[in-house]
């Protein structure tokens, strides 16, 4: 039962997944991308930046006007791999909320950090298997509901259900990501990381505060297949940007 579930989730997380390989095809394309062209060609090859001191890469999407993926320029599969949560490990998170720059760069104007969003997928719900956070904007329903929800955000987690999901939401740093370490943030709740953390989505957004300060939110999501939730932050996402449209 337990291999059949996870192959309803990979085959479902094929067609939400808005990375660069479309449904069908193989999970390891990110990684031959990665690994064969860009660290080899750094800065050349498909990729806009390869930065192998820091270990990652930067992709465009084929998806989307500004969506950007930032993976890791070694062997890491998704959420649920151990190195994501060492105390060594690179800060991805704080990387990709850099690369923000560029999805603004694709835009006729730039957005504030609140309209941008950070979203990894569980091991359910993505269709690639080497880590890769999607960089873009986000939904604006999902602004407003964070708007609204923001007077009752702080350090611990308060249930916010989005987009049809038992999302719960915290506050995790204020003016800048680096340090934040949201996985290790993750995996400080969990029982037993080891088993749970592939189960969890992450997404990272900013809201600003009364007292004009921007302060970053994580948002978090576990899968639930008899509910059809197979914890894929990318669904808080908007690949059309649209929220560059409102005044």
């Amino acid at each position: 039962m337990k291999k059949i579930t996870w192959a309803i989730g990979i085959m479902a997380g094929a067609l939400v997944c808005g990375c660069i390989a479309r449904a069908g095809s193989s999970p390891d394309v990110l990684w031959h991308i990665v690994h064969e062209k860009c660290a080899v060609q750094a800065n050349a090859g498909p990729c806009e930046e390869t930065d192998t001191h820091a270990g990652y890469a930067v992709l465009k999407d084929r998806v989307g006007v500004g969506q950007y993926l930032l993976i890791p320029t070694q062997r890491v599969t998704g959420v649920e791999d151990p190195l994501v949560t060492r105390p060594d490990a690179p800060d991805y998170f704080a990387y990709a909320w850099r690369q923000t720059a560029r999805v603004n760069g694709r835009l006729p104007h730039p957005l504030p950090p609140e309209d941008m969003s950070l979203a990894i997928n569980s091991a359910y719900g993505r269709s690639q298997n080497q880590l890769h956070i999607h960089v873009d904007c986000i939904r604006p329903d999902i602004k407003v509901a964070l708007h609204w929800a923001s007077p009752r955000l702080g350090r611990d987690w308060t249930d916010l259900p989005l987009a049809g999901h038992a999302y719960r939401a915290r506050l995790i740093s204020v003016g800048d990501l680096s340090g934040a370490r949201p996985f290790g943030l993750l995996a400080h709740d969990l029982a037993d990381p080891a088993r749970e953390m592939g189960q969890h989505t992450l997404v990272i957004t900013a809201v600003r505060q009364p007292d004009g300060q921007t302060a970053f939110v994580m948002l978090d999501d576990r899968v639930d297949i008899a509910h059809g939730d197979l914890a894929s932050g990318e669904e808080l996402q908007d690949h059309e940007c649209r929220i560059q449209h409102f005044p």
